[in-house]
């Protein structure tokens, strides 16, 4: 099972020496694309009001521009751990035991507007770029959307979506039996069901912190939603698929 996860505006600090080795990074064949985005942010940041527009920044965000003038040399960490953020603070990647932390190595795919597809554990800095973020002659979609769908096509078994529609846009998950949308509602006392925001990030953290704790194995939907319930959570198929023929599951918060 892999739980494909959002990244998040918000980055910590800090790191190991060691700069940034895209050779390091998971899902090999978006290397290319990765020297692409990261030569053109470093190189955006030079000018400093370009960037800032580029990054829809405030006067009081100069230093997201400093992150991107050194992206290429600044200290790296743990994907899981760089991000903040509502789902990433629910998350709280940094107090989960080894066993969690290898599990989620292997499980943990979050989708970054810079890098692509990375590994929970794969290192990287610092940095500000969103999915609607503009560089200089470099449309993100066009750039990672097939390449993104065809990785995420190669996952074998369980593929869960746990990202936000616009990062859904920059690559699709595959369209089959085991790979589901998961859409956070709540629901009042009627059965009217409502999408969340601010609690929608909350209870997607939630959710993979427990699948990172418990490390079930899950071979297939079915499957997911009967621990999920064991777990306290509900999880239960949407009432049809979605205009583009993805399966979706809802998470109640």
């Amino acid at each position: 099972m892999r739980l494909l996860l959002p990244p998040s505006e918000t980055k910590r600090d800090g790191g190991i020496d060691a700069a940034l080795d895209l050779e390091q990074l998971s899902f090999a064949s978006l290397t290319s694309i990765r020297t692409i985005t990261t030569a053109a942010v470093a190189e955006l940041a030079l000018e400093p009001d370009d960037m800032m527009r580029a990054l829809k920044l405030g006067p009081r965000q100069g230093n997201e521009v400093d992150r991107n003038r050194d992206v290429l040399q600044s200290p790296t960490m743990p994907a899981i751990d760089r991000y903040t953020g509502v789902l990433f603070d629910a998350l709280d990647a940094p107090t989960l035991d080894d066993d969690a932390r290898s599990y989620a190595a292997d499980h943990v795919v979050v989708h970054s507007a810079l890098f692509g597809l990375l590994g929970a554990m794969d290192p990287i800095p610092a940095y500000r770029l969103s999915h609607d973020s503009r560089l200089p002659a470099i449309r993100l979609k066009a750039l990672w959307r097939d390449a993104i769908a065809t990785e995420l096509a190669r996952e074998s078994g369980v593929v869960l979506d746990l990202r936000s529609e616009a990062y859904v846009d920059l690559g699709p998950a595959p369209e089959r039996a085991e790979s589901a949308f998961v859409r956070v509602v709540s629901v009042d006392g009627s059965g009217r069901r409502r999408a969340l925001n601010h609690f929608n990030k909350r209870a997607k953290g939630l959710f993979t912190r427990a699948v990172l704790t418990a490390r079930p194995q899950i071979a297939s939907v079915d499957e997911l939603i009967e621990w999920a319930h064991a777990a306290g959570f509900s999880l239960t198929l949407g009432p049809e698929r979605d205009a583009a023929g993805v399966r979706e599951l809802e998470l109640v918060a």
